[in-house]
């Protein structure tokens, strides 16, 4: 299935936006909302990981498929609904130019043509969408399947920033791609730091750090130096959060005003929480976020103290 043939709900990203939200008609802040962040589906990593091959064992995803299927159902049964579902990162499990790759990208397309056609999806690219190390041709593979690996839109009054991480991690075979989203990033953060919108929030797959800016290097994270770097960008230009996934665990910290949020998978859990979903409620002062896991969501909804911030004016 094309994202195209998939319907509405792959309104892709293109031209470095997203064409659900009309940005002439979301500058202005006009209330509360909140929206659902996912990340690591991971179609294959289940038996990978279970039969020590990670990285050629993804042979088998029915796992990946169930757990999905009870995400999608769950948000569409969401009153009110959420404003959109943002997906960050790894959306598969098999790399470029491994087996299972287009098996595995079809089924997700099939499970995502679920979601309520009037809840967008927002898809951000991982280290297994694009490659550890990205080329052009895979961002390209991407832009084709999924949309643009980074873009913008507006909201409500709030600038939401979608970017590729993998460029921060490993640009060496695509600079000028990495050249291009820096310099594209600047000039969004530059509207951001006018103060032009509400908040800036922005989605990516790896996480600047786990749980501390100063943490040591790790697989999970940032290098130092570059984490550094971009967390004092944003901070300059206002963003209050960045979300991610990437460690398959819940985690996150602060930095400064900075809230660094690290939301476990829907698939493949690498530490003891449980396959979930996290709730995002955006106000006009603060950003309030919950992980359930699926179940809770499925069987409860949410609660009503999160509900109960979207009254306020």
């Amino acid at each position: 299935m094309s994202v195209t043939e998939a319907g509405g709900v792959f309104r892709r990203a293109r031209g470095r936006t997203l064409d659900a939200f009309p940005s002439e008609k979301e500058r202005e802040w006009k209330g509360p909302f909140y929206f659902i962040q996912g990340a690591d589906p991971q179609f294959g990593l289940m038996k990978a990981w279970s039969t020590g091959d990670s990285d050629s064992g993804g042979d088998e995803w029915g796992q990946e498929i169930r757990l999905t299927e009870q995400a999608v159902e769950a948000i569409n049964k969401l009153k009110p609904k959420p404003r959109f579902f943002v997906l960050c990162g790894d959306l598969i499990h098999a790399m470029p130019g491994m087996p299972w790759r287009k098996e595995q990208t079809a089924d997700l397309q099939r499970v995502l043509a679920r979601v309520d056609s009037d809840i967008p999806l927002v898809l951000v690219s991982g280290n297994h969408d694009v490659g550890n190390t990205p080329t052009p041709e895979t961002v390209a593979e991407f832009q084709r399947t999924w949309g643009d690996d980074y873009f913008s839109f507006w909201l409500g009054g709030v600038l939401f920033l979608v970017l590729n991480s993998q460029f921060w991690y490993d640009a060496s075979r695509c600079p000028a791609l990495k050249q291009a989203q820096d310099q594209w990033l600047d000039q969004q953060l530059s509207v951001a730091g006018q103060r032009k919108c509400q908040h800036a929030i922005v989605f990516q797959h790896i996480p600047l750090f786990l749980r501390s800016i100063d943490e040591e290097d790790d697989y999970f994270n940032l290098t130092k130096s570059v984490r550094k770097e971009v967390a004092d960008k944003f901070i300059r230009a206002g963003v209050t959060a960045v979300f991610s996934g990437h460690y398959h665990r819940n985690a996150g910290g602060t930095y400064q005003n900075l809230d660094m949020v690290v939301s476990s998978a829907i698939g493949c859990q690498l530490g003891q929480d449980t396959h979930g979903l996290r709730v995002v409620v955006v106000t006009a002062e603060k950003i309030v976020h919950r992980y359930y896991s699926l179940d809770e969501l499925s069987e409860k909804g949410i609660e009503d103290d999160l509900m109960g911030l979207m009254e306020e004016k």
